[in-house]
């Protein structure tokens, strides 16, 4: 395993702030991996550049940048994951 320099760890952390919406695409190399789609706030990223989730569905693995495939959610994105909970009068 490649220790990132410290730049490295910095780079990650400014792309990836806390508070940072992310989509899980992939995790190939974990056996009990975040499933594909499922959505999580950043919040914080580690000595050595894994990014530490919380996941909506409350699994808490961190993503690996370069092993795993994921993508940062707009805000539009995320308002459409939020379901219309419709009032009815």
């Amino acid at each position: 395993m490649n220790i990132p320099s410290k730049n490295e760890v910095e780079r990650i952390r400014r792309q990836y702030p806390a508070g940072t919406r992310i989509c899980c695409d992939h995790m190939p190399d974990d056996p009990r991996p975040v499933p594909s789609g499922t959505m999580g706030t950043v919040i914080g990223v580690d000595d050595i550049c894994s990014i530490m989730m919380k996941w909506d569905n409350g699994q808490g693995l961190s993503l690996v940048p370069g092993v795993d495939s994921f993508h940062t959610v707009s805000q539009e994105e995320n308002i459409s994951e939020v379901p219309d909970m419709g009032m009815q009068l």
